[in-house]
C-alpha cells in the first residue's frame, strides 16, 4: 500500500518580501474569511423588532456562545464573546471546507492553529501585563520559587505551541486515516470484484441469496438479516456490471462507505476540535483577566 500525503499545494508565488507563496490553506483561509464576514453582514443587517425565523436563529446562536462565554470566564469577561466566537466559527468552517473535495482544509496546515493560539497567547501577556504591570508580569516566571523560572518560561512557550499541535494534529490525522481508507478501499474492491467476477455463476447466486435473505428477514422482523441480504444483493449486482465491463476498475467500495465514517473525521472531530481550542483559550484568557475585585487586591 503506498499513500502519500503532500503539504498544501502552492498555486503561484507573489514576487515581493524574498517571495509570498499563495498555497491551497491560504485560499482556504480567504475563502472562509469572506464566507464569515458575508454571513455576518446578512444575518446582521434589517434587523427589526419582531424578528423573523433567520433573526430568531442569529440570536438564539449569540445568546448560547455569549452564555458559554460568561460562564466560562466570568460576566466581566463577556466582551470577549466576539473574539472566541471567531475562532470557533473559522476553526469549524476551516475544517468543514475540505469537505468540498477540491478545497483543503486550512486546519489541517499548522500554521493556522498556531497563528490562532499566538494571538491567543499575545492576548494573555497583555492583560497580565494590563493588571500586573511589566514588573508584576516578570515576577509570575520566578513564583513559587525563583529557581522555577526556566520552567515557567518553557511553559509560556509550551502553551500555544500544545494548543495549535492538538487541533492540528487532530484535523490532519483524520486526513492520513482518510487517505489510507480510500486506498484500502481500492485495493479491497479489486480483490472482491476478482471473486465474483470472471463468471456468472458466482454473482447470480450472490444476488440470489441476498434476495432469500432481505425476504425472508423482512418476514420474520429479523433487522440485521435484511440489512445482510441488501449486501449480499448489492455484490451480485456490482458482480454482474463487471462481467459486463460496465465497472471495470472502478473502486465500488469507495461509494459509501467513506462518507459514513468522514461522519465522524470531518465532521464531529472537526467540532470537537473547535470547542475544545475555543475552551482553552477562554480558560487562559480568563486566568489573566481577574475579576475587578480580585485584580485591585
Amino acid at each position: 500500500m503506498n499513500v502519500e500525503v503532500t503539504g498544501a499545494y502552492i498555486y503561484f508565488i507573489i514576487p515581493i518580501f524574498g517571495g509570498i507563496p499563495i498555497t491551497q490553506t491560504t485560499v482556504s483561509v480567504a475563502l472562509v474569511t469572506v464566507f464569515l464576514g458575508l454571513c455576518a453582514w446578512l444575518l446582521g443587517r434589517n434587523l427589526t423588532k419582531r424578528p423573523g425565523k433567520m433573526q430568531v436563529l442569529t440570536e438564539k446562536g449569540v445568546m448560547i456562545l455569549h452564555k458559554m462565554v460568561c460562564e466560562t470566564m466570568g460576566q466581566h469577561n463577556a466582551h470577549w464573546t466576539p473574539y472566541i466566537g471567531t475562532i470557533f466559527l473559522s476553526s469549524i468552517c476551516g475544517s468543514f471546507i475540505g469537505l468540498t473535495g477540491f478545497l483543503r482544509s486550512s486546519t489541517a496546515d499548522l500554521s493556522v492553529p498556531l497563528t490562532w493560539a499566538i494571538m491567543t497567547t499575545g492576548i494573555i501577556w497583555y492583560q497580565s501585563i494590563k493588571h500586573n504591570g511589566f514588573l508584576g508580569w516578570l515576577k509570575g516566571f520566578t513564583e513559587p520559587v525563583v529557581v522555577m523560572t526556566p520552567m515557567n518560561i518553557v511553559s509560556e512557550i509550551a502553551q500555544p505551541i500544545s494548543m495549535a499541535f492538538r487541533h492540528f494534529g487532530n484535523v490532519a490525522g483524520g486526513g492520513v486515516i482518510t487517505a489510507i481508507l480510500y486506498t484500502a478501499l481500492s485495493m479491497a474492491s479489486s480483490v472482491l470484484i476478482g471473486l465474483i467476477s470472471g463468471t456468472w455463476v458466482v454473482p447470480a447466486l450472490v444476488l440470489v441469496l441476498g434476495a432469500v435473505l432481505f425476504i425472508t428477514g423482512r418476514k420474520i422482523g429479523k433487522a440485521f438479516q435484511w440489512i445482510l441480504g441488501i449486501v449480499f444483493a448489492i455484490i451480485g449486482i456490482l458482480g454482474l456490471l463487471e462481467n459486463l465491463n460496465i465497472l471495470s476498475n472502478v473502486p465500488i467500495l469507495q461509494f459509501g462507505i467513506p462518507a459514513v465514517l468522514s461522519v465522524y473525521f470531518d465532521l464531529f472531530s472537526g467540532f470537537v476540535q473547535a470547542f475544545v481550542f475555543s475552551l482553552l483559550s477562554m480558560v487562559y484568557i480568563a486566568g489573566a483577566c481577574p475579576p475587578p475585585q480580585e485584580a485591585a487586591k
